[in-house]
């Protein structure tokens, strides 16, 4: 999602679709960046998986990015690192070609998780990845008040604690500031006006998934809450905080052998 496409038909084809602008509205936030850096240590050369435009990939050592959607691919900025269209469940890589693999924000795109996660462990010693999870993610008040059909689109992924097996990852907090630069759903926790731009949407899966009426809807109904000050009222205590925990976790996952 960053590198929100994913692999198969359910990545490419959607982001040819729902993919223009990408590049705008996601762009790398610092904090996130760090704890990338901080993650992926001297691992070198990197894998990124499902790269998207390129938000996340280290500037300091090579990068390889696998990206199935020609879209995607040509937001990619210049100077970027080398892209090779394909998909996570079969990556046309060898065994350890890379030092670390690195998925940011695009698991949930991908046709068969267990498969992915098991090429992704393949080819890298060292796995980082952005996810979320859905018990948190799903209860951040514009998903809950608004926009519930959100919660439909997990149906039949694995669960979040179940992706952590897989990986035998360990998992940290990615909390949003109130400053949050890359437009994932949540980032607009303290800014509850800017859902109501079109174009702030059109960068959401979540809300790109939907059928536009529902989502039309929805919008009027936030903007009544917002001008009733009924939206105040539920959530004016987040002036008080700094930073908001909206479910996304960073895992980490090192190979025993």
């Amino acid at each position: 999602m960053p590198a929100a496409s994913g692999a198969g038909p359910s990545g490419g084809v959607r982001y040819d679709r729902i993919g223009v602008g990408y590049s705008v509205g996601r762009r790398t936030d610092p904090t996130w960046a760090a704890a990338i850096a901080n993650a992926l240590g001297h691992a070198s050369p990197v894998l990124n998986v499902g790269a998207g435009a390129g938000s996340y990939e280290p500037p300091d050592r090579p990068v390889v990015a696998v990206e199935p959607s020609e879209l995607m691919i040509s937001q990619r900025p210049p100077g970027a690192a080398p892209v090779v269209r394909g998909v996570v469940e079969h990556l046309p890589f060898g065994d350890r070609t890379a030092g670390a693999a690195l998925a940011v924000l695009t698991n949930h795109h991908w046709t068969d998780e267990v498969g992915g996660f098991a090429e992704v462990c393949r080819v890298a010693p060292l796995r980082v990845v952005v996810t979320f999870d859905p018990a948190v993610h799903l209860e951040q008040w514009i998903v809950r008040d608004y926009v519930p059909g959100v919660a439909a689109l997990d149906v039949g992924r694995p669960s979040f604690d179940e992706i952590v097996g897989l990986l035998a990852a360990d998992v940290t907090v990615l909390p949003l500031s109130r400053s949050f630069e890359d437009g994932v759903l949540g980032a607009h926790w303290c800014r509850p006006f800017a859902y109501l731009d079109p174009t702030v949407r059109a960068h959401m899966s979540g809300f790109a998934r939907l059928d536009p009426v529902v989502v039309d809807r929805a919008m009027r109904r936030l903007r009544a809450d917002l001008e009733s000050g009924a939206w105040d009222g539920r959530y004016g205590s987040f002036a008080e905080l700094d930073a908001f925990d909206a479910g996304y976790r960073l895992l980490v996952s090192r190979a025993t052998h």
